[in-house]
């Protein structure tokens, strides 16, 4: 949710933004596989999980 910036055009934030949106996104999750297939069965606004791994390793590095 870090990476919402409303009208921008990058894939993550995007991607971020959609999410924030999508009542049912698991919002607290923090297990990669449950994300991952949340994301693959529900969310037709991301169109590619590439975008997903991307901002996961965002997510990894941040925590670093």
């Amino acid at each position: 949710m870090t990476q919402r910036h409303p009208g921008s055009s990058d894939p993550i934030a995007e991607f971020a933004n959609n999410a924030f949106f999508d009542q049912s996104f698991p919002k607290q999750e923090d297990d990669f596989e449950k994300l991952s297939k949340y994301l693959e069965e529900n969310a037709g606004y991301l169109p590619s999980m590439t975008i997903f791994d991307d901002a996961w390793k965002d997510y990894l590095a941040y925590l670093d």
